[in-house]
């Protein structure tokens, strides 16, 4: 007895004496910290800005941790309002930086909400904003025009607006509101090859306070008034958000009590363990979850539990791979920093963070948790899955995303920016499950191209003329050269003829801009989903399920 006194006695010690350390160590730092500042305050030639100063120094020493460790000071308030609840007050529409031939910057609206504010007062996507309440914001970035947009419910905004094919500027004037952006983007029932029950489908987009409930809500509509014996749950670009929300989705599915997820830390406070809290709804519904590499944190805690619970299948590619998990933690002068404080872990035990912030390269940089340093885990029915690379999908899909001529149209807003045009051109179109961009309005886009001066070089081109450029240096023969610069011709084709060449793909993408004019993010999934493969998969899947169930 006297022995584990002693033994506690010498570790309790030693937790104290670290803590000191530790303390030592902040108050020194503090110290340098505060006599640098006022060094600076009575010396330097100049007047400074405090406040900037402070910004600045807090998000370089943050931007050592990990991306998701920020400080978010008073004037951030409602950022921290919109992450946890998904309500905001302002104009309810998503702004983005553009930039000129000259190099000046300046803000367009991307995508206004249906039925917001600015979607109301005919704000457009393409718009761009010359001023916010007389606050003229040229070469301002999308941090400090949002700012500007955002305000408290019922107060008036007033802006000024450029809009293509008008020569005057536009003013819109109008009230703020409360925005509240569904988790649900869009709900249906679709038809099963096999005859059988319909599958339903839910496109969900994050996981704020209340989401789950919407999500249950969503599907027990289905089941009642569609009949649907399957689903569908489309995680495709969820960036993720509260744990709690994705737990709750998760026990819709599986017993009460089941672990869906742990945490662990460095205080007794981040280590915790998730378990279901309610009775299933459906406990026996197949169910099917695609994802992509955009979708992260708690649509990975969905996705990696039903996974490793042998309750899904999993289909699409690989995820971003997120196992951090953030707390709020309050500041002094009504500030919040919003910092990592423990990994989580879902039920086979694996963490899927895909990258090790505290490994840094020389240069600061990090990279990937290579495939070769993973470990293997086992699922509730003993299937092998790895951590360390997010969710591996039980059925892996061809990343549809290249480096192609569609990917440089889209980078360079060619999509955005033609699909503005044929807005202004077209006051109506046909219904988004119907609607297809013909063959002239791919010509046209080729026109439209060409009036942009839009100039197109295929990587192995570029990869090409580095080649002939290296025979020349070496002097190689000249008949070399000449069959070189012969396949350098094949491989840089005018742009015309790729464009026309990837037909499909640029059709579609012009498709997806074009419908988000009239019909929003509701209308652009209704378009997608007549050829989402994905999608077809998992219809294809349950209703093979659904099938071995019955026989």
């Amino acid at each position: 007895m006297k022995r584990i006194s002693l033994l506690l006695i010498t570790a309790g010690l030693s937790l104290t004496l670290s803590a000191q350390k530790a303390t030592s160590r902040i108050d020194r730092a503090l110290t340098i910290y505060n006599d640098v500042l006022r060094q600076l305050d009575i010396s330097y030639a100049d007047t400074l800005n405090y406040e900037d100063l402070l910004n600045t120094s807090i998000h370089q020493m943050l931007r050592k941790t990990d991306p998701y460790t920020v400080y978010m000071p008073e004037d951030k308030t409602s950022d921290l309002k919109f992450m946890t609840t998904g309500k905001y007050g302002g104009i309810g529409a998503v702004i983005m930086q553009r930039t000129d031939g000259k190099g000046n910057t300046y803000v367009v609206v991307s995508n206004p909400y249906e039925g917001m504010p600015a979607q109301r007062h005919d704000v457009r996507a393409g718009d761009r904003i010359l001023e916010v309440d007389g606050k003229n914001v040229s070469g301002k970035g999308t941090p400090e025009v949002s700012q500007l947009l955002r305000g408290t419910p019922h107060s008036t905004v007033t802006l000024r607006l450029k809009r293509e094919g008008q020569d005057k500027p536009i003013t819109r004037s109008f009230e703020r509101e409360e925005i509240k952006i569904s988790p649900v983007e869009y709900a249906t029932a679709l038809p099963s090859p096999r005859g059988e029950k319909p599958t339903g489908y839910v496109s969900f987009t994050e996981f704020t306070e209340g989401s789950a409930d919407l999500f249950s809500e969503t599907v027990d509509n289905m089941v009642k008034n569609e009949g649907i014996g399957s689903l569908v749950i489309d995680l495709r670009g969820n960036g993720g958000g509260i744990i709690d929300e994705a737990v709750k989705i998760v026990g819709l599915f599986v017993e009460k009590g089941t672990e869906v997820v742990s945490t662990k830390g460095k205080t007794p406070q981040s280590c915790r363990t998730y378990r279901t809290p309610i009775e299933p709804r459906w406990k026996e519904m197949p169910i099917a979850v695609i994802v992509d590499h955009n979708s992260a944190s708690a649509a990975e805690i969905v996705a990696g539990s039903l996974q490793d619970l042998d309750r899904a299948v999993i289909i699409g590619t690989r995820t971003y791979g997120k196992g951090l998990v953030q707390s709020i933690r309050p500041i002094a002068h009504n500030g919040h920093l919003k910092v990592t404080t423990s990994k989580y872990y879902i039920p086979s035990g694996r963490c899927i963070q895909a990258i090790d912030y505290s490994k840094r390269r020389a240069d600061g940089s990090v990279e990937r948790v290579p495939d070769s340093l993973t470990h293997e885990f086992r699922t509730r029915l003993g299937r092998i899955v790895r951590d360390g690379g997010g969710i591996e999908p039980d059925i892996l899909m061809e990343d549809s995303q290249k480096v192609d001529i569609t990917y440089a149209l889209y980078s360079k807003n060619l999509f955005f920016d033609y699909a503005t045009r044929y807005r202004l051109l077209h006051d109506t179109i046909a219904p988004a499950a119907e609607y297809s961009v013909s063959d002239e309005d791919l010509e046209d886009f080729i026109g439209f191209l060409k009036e942009k001066q839009f100039s197109y070089e295929t990587e192995t081109g570029k990869y090409m003329k580095d080649l002939i450029d290296m025979a020349r240096h070496e002097d190689l023969d000249s008949t070399l050269l000449a069959d070189l610069k012969q396949l350098e011709e094949r491989l840089t084709p005018p742009f015309e003829e790729v464009v026309r060449h990837k037909a499909a793909e640029v059709k579609n993408f012009m498709g997806q801009e074009i419908i988000s004019r009239y019909y929003y993010n509701k209308g652009v999934v209704i378009y997608n989903l007549r050829t989402d493969k994905e999608l077809e998969r998992a219809v294809a899947e349950l209703s093979k399920t659904e099938g071995e169930s019955k026989e």
